[in-house]
């Protein structure tokens, strides 16, 4: 489950009476919603960008330096035997002489998808199908030198040489829900984020990747009715915890001699590779592992030809190792770079290629929140911290020798940079609680290049409009010391004399973020309009807070993120404005789950209660990152006892709305049918909704709008 924060832009109120809420509309219609600008992909050297023209029939370069067009790479219009008009995405080669654009995408899981790709070669302006086969393709990835281009179709790596018009198959044993080459399983991409585990080596010469054997892992199956006589079935591979893991390993095949060859990783045999690269040395292919716990991480170098390994680095933590900062290891020619937790903050440190810790680069009771880019021929590291507050972030560039952080971020706000490889330009979003973001592109040091979006329509626009501002506050935790932070919005007509009820909006996940001071305007607008005071609070176990902070519900989940919810509900209903006996909370996903821990253990405190797509029972998720917080059940029996809604059930106080789309392959809905049936056990009366053939996002037609008219007239009601 990654951290699922839903900009929800589509809701429309109808209340029995059929009132008709015109901000609802208004999200509706994207009326509050930030203009942004379309995406920019950095070229290797990171001097230019690519994008495609407004009908997508062209990729066309431009210059970060003066954002003018400088050449167009690709074309429907003129390429030589191009047979469609346009395109959905595309990919360009380092030295760019070959484009890849692909057709017909078909949504795999949440970030991965196949589809047909066509290879132009710019220099002779011709194209062409990538490949022959009928089925759809996966993650091409080009050859340092831009010769070669590996990819993935039906669990096989597939080679093509440009020069020679050549494909060749690596790998013959892929197959579906058993063998994976290259490619990632549902898992590894939705808590690693990673579809694609296969590299070229810098001297072009090798091509390592991750074997994945899935086929002790048990098989997830849920009905799909899509309007049919006779409904199917959508079966996967989907572990939980305590059960069977993929089985994984690394290969590298040698692209001249055609040999491959089984790396000799030291590993648990159900432990995780999230991430492979090689370093600048071909001779050194960086392996990274996990054990199933996940609380130690492995950097090794193996020789891709010897299949030797060697240990560079090794952390253990007491809690657990986050995954996400092995995206941070930047390898230089004699050094990389990787984000810690040892000193109780996240914060950067250099080692060398041994593995000798040579400095830590950053340091404070602050968080680093990012490590954004490096660059190599300055020796300079950009990031992202809140050092500021928590509910801030800015961006800094820091020299690997001299070491004296410098901020590139001027004002007070929100920053958030994208870096052009070699980091060379970034784009730079920036916005506040009240100023709609602002987007601008900068050079390395900070100077900026050009604005490019103000947004200065918006900001009229939010002047005119009659929206509550938010409010910043404090809430004591339930442990009387900690101090949360949160955030309020009155209804525009406010009346400090009058009692209002509240409903509490949060999500409350390790390391999520609800409370930050930043611009959305989200769907719980509208329900300040019914006289509805609208809160939200991050408890312990949300982020940027330190590691202890952080990581304080390890091995428990679900019982300070409710306690906190609680705590802070009984200290808005101490507030002389709001009615105490009047207390709704709402939230999605994690947020659902921690909704019906909170009304099972808060005493009545919460009236109402609306649950999406929830969690029910941590033995329903997925491995990793279920035991990444909880390890196993055999390990941490009285955790998923104590952390379970379907435990707590008969405890549950207050009025409930349970919403969950049927084919939701992440948060199966199999969580609210085993929480009605312990309902209906404990003769505990509720109401509840399910979307068919909805995934855990439940939007598409007419969906998402339904939901929140659903959701918002039952707390109107219910309140």
């Amino acid at each position: 489950m990654r951290k699922i924060f839903l900009a929800v832009l589509s809701a429309l109120l109808l209340l029995p009476a059929a009132i008709q809420s015109d901000t609802l509309d208004d999200i509706l219609n994207g009326k509050y919603r930030p203009r942004d600008v379309e995406t920019m992909t950095s070229s290797a050297d990171g001097m230019h960008y690519y994008q495609t023209d407004p009908q997508q029939t062209a990729v066309i370069k431009y210059s970060y330096a003066t954002g003018a067009a400088v050449d167009t790479l690709f074309s429907t219009r003129t390429a030589r035997n191009c047979n469609f008009d346009s395109f959905d995405g595309f990919l360009v080669s380092a030295d760019e002489n070959r484009v890849l654009v692909y057709r017909d995408r078909e949504q795999i899981y949440r970030h991965s998808f196949k589809a047909n790709y066509y290879y132009h070669d710019v220099r002779r302006n011709m194209v062409r199908r990538l490949t022959e086969h009928t089925s759809k393709q996966m993650i091409p990835t080009f050859s340092p030198d831009g010769k070669m281009v590996a990819y993935v179709i039906d669990n096989n790596i597939f080679l093509t040489k440009f020069d020679f018009d050549t494909e060749s198959q690596i790998t013959k044993d892929g197959a579906q829900d058993s063998i994976i080459n290259g490619a990632t399983d549902w898992v590894y991409e939705e808590e690693f984020v990673t579809t694609r585990l296969m590299e070229f080596s810098p001297d072009n010469s090798q091509l390592a990747f991750v074997r994945t054997d899935e086929s002790a892992v048990k098989e997830f199956s849920f009905q799909t009715f899509e309007k049919q006589l006779y409904p199917g079935y959508y079966s996967f591979k989907y572990p939980k915890p305590g059960e069977a893991n993929a089985k994984v390993e690394v290969r590298v095949f040698d692209i001249a001699s055609r040999v491959t060859r089984t790396m000799v990783v030291p590993m648990d045999e159900d432990g995780y590779i999230p991430r492979l690269t090689f370093t600048k040395d071909p001779a050194q292919l960086a392996v990274m592992t996990l054990n199933r716990n996940q609380n130690k991480f492995d950097l090794y170098f193996v020789n891709p030809r010897s299949t030797v390994a060697k240990l560079v680095l090794r952390e253990e933590n007491k809690y657990y190792v986050d995954a996400d900062w092995l995206n941070s290891i930047y390898f230089l020619e004699d050094r990389f770079t990787y984000v810690s937790e040892k000193d109780g903050f996240s914060h950067i440190y250099i080692y060398g290629l041994s593995g000798t810790l040579q400095k830590q680069l950053t340091s404070g009771s602050y968080d680093v929140t990012a490590l954004l880019a490096v660059d190599p021929q300055t020796k300079t590291v950009f990031y992202e911290a809140a050092d500021e507050s928590p509910l801030r972030r800015n961006i800094y560039r820091v020299n690997i020798d001299k070491g004296t952080p410098q901020k590139l971020s001027a004002e007070p706000g929100f920053y958030e940079a994208s870096f052009s490889e070699q980091g060379k330009y970034y784009l730079q979003h920036r916005s506040d609680a009240t100023m709609p973001t602002v987007v601008t592109l900068h050079d390395a040091n900070g100077k900026q290049l050009r604005l490019l979006e103000d947004n200065s329509a918006l900001r009229e626009t939010m002047t005119a409009a009659r929206l509550p501002k938010r409010e910043f506050i404090t809430v004591p935790a339930a442990d009387g010391i900690t101090q949360l932070n949160g955030w309020v919005l009155k209804p525009v007509n406010f009346n400090p004399a009058k009692k209002y009820p509240v409903v509490m909006i949060q999500y409350s996940g390790p390391n999520s973020q609800e409370v930050q001071d930043k611009f959305n305007v989200d769907w719980y607008y509208a329900l300040t309009e019914k006289d509805v005071v609208v809160a939200c609070v991050d408890g312990r176990g949300t982020a940027a807070r330190g590691e202890e902070f952080r990581k304080s519900n390890y091995m428990k989940l679900g019982i300070y993120e409710s306690d906190d919810q609680i705590a802070a509900a009984r200290y808005l209903g101490s507030l002389p404005y709001v009615d105490g006996k009047r207390i709704g909370i709402w939230g999605w996903s994690y947020g659902g789950y921690n909704v019906l821990m909170s009304m099972s253990r808060g005493n009545g405190i919460f009236r109402s209660g609306v649950a999406i797509a929830p969690v029910t029972d941590w033995r329903f998720y997925d491995t990793v990152y279920a035991e990444r917080f909880m390890r196993t059940p055999q390990q941490n029996n009285d955790g998923y006892l104590n952390g379970s809604a379907l435990t707590l059930a008969g405890k549950l106080q207050g009025d409930l709305l349970l919403i969950h789309g049927m084919a939701d392959d992440n948060v199966h809905f199999q969580n609210s049918v085993e929480y009605t049936r312990a309902l209906i056990k404990a003769n505990k009366q509720f109401d509840q909704f399910f979307f068919p053939d909805k995934n855990h996002h439940i939007n598409g037609e007419n969906t998402r709008r339904y939901l929140y008219d659903k959701v918002i007239a039952y707390f109107v009601t219910h309140l």
